[in-house]
């Protein structure tokens, strides 16, 4: 768990971080990088273009948002949510392609890529599927990971890799602790107010809150759930 903590003449300050999906063309990312202290930057595989990451990378150096790669399956046409079967040695070539691709165009516009994050359904499969956990580890290099419980984060931090845990408060939880699938009722909140409150419980348990950035409401929704957690007492700081 990453929350730091420091005294102050009024007691401790508790920092969490709070992190969105940038890049997908599908969102308004100058406003939300108004808003969350660290971007997950779509690499080109899901959804991003270099010309896009290069405009989001410089609007975080701006404004001093922490940059992570959004690393994915090669699967435009499906937003990278569909399961691809793919070996391991080419999984770890697309991962260090979309890695390293973002750190040059990231270090160009003065920012550093601090972190990787899976998406989609790779982020899920990587939970349970040893393999293909293997292969986002071993291409990119040595970065902290971000993600939910699972062989993923426990092999990172089983090889010295720095990790840190997220959660959802725009998603539903199942009873096993995993995200609804987004066909089931339940699975994807449309209600700010409800979401902000979720925000400000999962802060207790988590180092970084992400509010997903593919909707209509993603930004109202950053705004509240940023609002919330500062009115809780919480400091915002990203990934470091």
């Amino acid at each position: 768990m990453r929350h730091t903590m420091r005294g102050t003449r009024f007691g401790v300050v508790r920092h969490v971080d709070l992190n969105a999906d940038l890049g997908e063309e599908v969102t308004d990312d100058a406003a939300l990088l108004a808003v969350v202290t660290s971007a997950n930057v779509a690499c080109g595989y899901h959804a991003g273009t270099p010309a896009i990451m290069r405009a989001v990378c410089a609007e975080a150096a701006a404004r001093g948002v922490t940059v992570g790669a959004q690393v994915s399956y090669a699967d435009r046409a499906g937003f990278g949510r569909v399961a691809l079967d793919v070996r391991r040695a080419v999984l770890r070539e697309q991962v260090a392609d979309q890695v390293g691709t973002l750190s040059v165009i990231a270090g160009e516009e003065g920012a550093v890529v601090r972190y990787v994050k899976p998406h989609g359904a790779l982020y899920h499969r990587t939970m349970d599927d040893e393999e293909q956990a293997l292969a986002v580890l071993e291409g990119s290099r040595d970065l902290p990971v971000l993600g939910m419980p699972g062989r993923l984060l426990e092999i990172a931090a089983e090889r010295g890799r720095r990790v840190w845990h997220e959660g959802f408060p725009d998603r539903g939880y199942a009873d096993d602790g995993r995200l609804l699938p987004r066909d089931r009722p339940g699975a994807v909140l449309t209600d700010g107010a409800r979401i902000a409150e979720r925000a400000v419980g999962l802060a207790e348990r988590v180092d970084s809150v992400c509010v997903h950035g593919d909707h209509p409401g993603a930004v109202d929704h950053a705004r509240a759930v940023r609002r919330a957690l500062l009115a809780a007492g919480w400091a915002l700081q990203g990934l470091r």
